[in-house]
């Protein structure tokens, strides 16, 4: 029986520490893992601006979920998904889980901002009572049905209460059952030391599982992996990397394009008929209906 994909995530999170770059659909993550990675994130953020929307919960719980269910598909390497703040209440919370886990996600993200959110790098958030986001993980603890499905609680509170009551709220989402903590926004690599050493140790005997994120022109300092895997960071995500990479390169074609009405001078940066054929795992003439991922 092969390992599970939440199992395997569990086992990679104690060996090492992941780089997961954001992907915004299923294409994406199939590049993601074609490099070679061994996670992807799935960015709300990019799912977000996809559609054509800023970062600020415009999107359904049914509209993540089907992209998850993609993605899933799509790869054999876990994902991890960005579920906002549970699309509700505690009563919400748990339907947010059983679709995530039901659509093959190895893990979600939760976060304690109110609802409308918005985007964790900028100014004006606002974030719920520690209790209540304490309820919600709960729910979620009670709801999963895979024990090694990772339950990871997001603080926003850096921004809104400052640093200490970021680290209180975190100590009790760890009571709560979270399986990891994702301090947004810290500003410093000083402070990503100073959250780390002060959260272990909650963990007690259970694997302190810390996520840093480092999305570009926001609040946090761009950190290696292998600095915040020295802090004591076990996973860290990139999540508009690939996109902001890419917009801006068809940005570029495409200017070209207009100007002098041919795409011959950007052939040599294409990814090839082949290349495509061969990321998409199609054989001309065959079948692609078997190709979904367990």
């Amino acid at each position: 029986m092969s390992e599970r994909r939440t199992t395997r995530l569990r086992r990679l999170l104690a060996e090492q520490t992941l780089a997961l770059p954001g992907v915004f659909n299923a294409l994406t993550a199939m590049l993601v893992e074609q490099t070679g990675f061994q996670a992807v994130y799935v960015s709300g953020a990019g799912l977000s601006n996809s559609a054509g929307f800023p970062d600020e919960g415009l999107l359904t719980l049914p509209e993540f979920v089907q992209q998850a269910k993609y993605i899933a598909q799509a790869v054999s390497v876990p994902i991890i998904c960005d579920a906002d703040t549970g699309f509700g209440e505690a009563l919400n919370v748990a339907r947010t889980v059983r679709e995530f886990e039901a659509a093959g996600a190895a893990g979600i993200h939760l976060e304690d901002q109110e609802w409308p959110k918005r985007c964790g790098h900028l100014e004006g958030k606002t974030v719920i009572e520690g209790e209540a986001m304490a309820d919600k993980i709960r729910a979620a603890v009670q709801t999963k049905t895979d024990p090694d499905f990772l339950l990871i609680a997001r603080t926003d509170a850096r921004s809104v209460e400052g640093l200490d009551p970021a680290i209180r709220r975190s100590r009790l989402y760890v009571e709560a059952g979270a399986d990891a903590i994702f301090p947004e926004a810290l500003e410093t690599e000083k402070e990503f030391q100073i959250f780390a050493e002060q959260i272990r140790p909650s963990f007690g005997k259970r694997p302190a599982i810390l996520v840093a994120n480092m999305t570009e022109f926001g609040k946090s300092p761009l950190t290696s992996v292998e600095s915040l895997g020295g802090l004591g960071y076990r996973m860290v995500l990139f999540p508009q990397t690939a996109l902001r990479v890419a917009l801006n390169s068809m940005r570029e074609v495409l200017s070209d394009l207009k100007k002098k009405g041919t795409q011959k001078g950007f052939v040599d940066r294409m990814m090839t008929r082949q290349e495509l054929y061969e990321l998409l795992q199609y054989e001309v003439g065959k079948s692609s209906a078997s190709k979904t991922k367990k």
